[in-house]
């Protein structure tokens, strides 16, 4: 009998995972979070199949595997899996990319026009007693007089940028993975990262996390963008250094900033970048729908099941062949 370790998870069950992998004869055993090191390790020692969700897969834990054929992210990101580490010992890495693409993207839009439109300021301005707006008339933006950003053209930046054609607004592109004639022919301009951050209104980002990306929204890049820019980030937290944007959010060299996710995370309430009247925060929820869940786990449990029966994982993003 197979072993597939969960290393942790924030379902109510693993009842989609055991339907599909246990007729398979496969034992499943499991821990709800994985705050703890030692813990996690002896969780996945044993394990054939690893599957996690934001457990630190680091160099430490998966030398602590000593039987594991594969490991499956719940989701797209990969940023807490130490890739090198899982290749050395020839482990395939995959991940579920196309789970959420809508959610996302309908979340990213969502946050851009609490944005433009200062939903939050004026909602609370209501809920307090008051009346009339709650910013500046200079800080209400109409997105058809605004030229977006969007750092990263995968299927969720696409997506972005569909829905934004609506708006009328001017869309600029920046990705070194997408040819520029990719990105004309979708509609839209193909730029640097340094025209985005020079020509942006607003700048809204659809990249992994990994050594390039990482922190590459700092007060270097910041100061390169016009003063009271608006930021979005619906990606990973990482992107951002989070002291640098609060700085710039205290100065008014950036406007307004909405984050679903943060560095750290989860953020605690007394965080700076919470108490401050012009961010919006989600708690990493941009992914969340009925359909999306389902369709994440029971891909996440598939993968497992085809390496299972000898077939080839799908979505290797470490660059090992089983």
């Amino acid at each position: 009998m197979r072993t597939v370790a969960v290393t942790d998870y924030t379902f109510d069950t693993l009842e989609i995972e055991t339907s599909i992998l246990e007729p398979l004869g496969c034992r499943i055993v499991s821990q709800k979070s994985a705050a703890d090191l030692a813990r996690l390790a002896a969780l996945v020692k044993d394990a054939d199949y690893v599957i996690t969700q934001f457990a630190p897969l680091n160099a430490g834990v998966i030398g602590a595997m000593d039987s594991c054929r594969l490991i499956v992210r719940y989701g797209i990101g990969v940023d807490n899996v130490d890739l090198a580490a899982a290749a050395a010992r020839r482990i395939p890495v995959c991940n579920v990319p196309d789970y959420c693409t809508d959610e996302v993207a309908d979340h990213a839009l969502a946050m851009i026009l609490a944005l433009t439109r200062r939903i939050s300021e004026n909602a609370a301005r209501v809920r307090s007693g008051g009346w009339g707006l709650a910013v500046p008339l200079e800080a209400m933006h109409a997105l058809k007089d605004m030229a977006v950003g969007i750092v990263g053209f995968g299927r969720i930046g696409r997506e972005v940028a569909s829905r934004l054609s609506a708006f009328k607004c001017g869309i600029l592109v920046s990705d070194p993975a997408v040819s520029a004639s990719d990105v004309r022919a979708q509609g839209f301009s193909p730029v640097s990262l340094d025209e985005l951050f020079a020509h942006s209104d607003l700048v809204t980002l659809h990249c992994p996390s990994t050594e390039t990306t990482a922190r590459m929204i700092n007060s270097h890049s910041i100061a390169k963008m016009k003063r009271g820019a608006l930021l979005v980030n619906v990606s990973r937290g990482t992107l951002v250094a989070t002291q640098d944007l609060v700085e710039a959010l205290k100065s008014g060299a950036l406007g307004a900033a909405a984050l679903d996710v943060t560095d750290p995370e989860p953020i605690g309430p007394d965080h700076p970048v919470v108490k401050l009247t012009n961010v919006v925060i989600s708690s990493h929820v941009a992914s969340m729908s009925p359909s999306a869940m389902t369709k994440l786990r029971s891909q996440a449990a598939h993968i497992v099941a085809a390496a299972l029966q000898g077939g080839k994982p799908p979505n290797v993003v470490n660059g090992v062949v089983s």
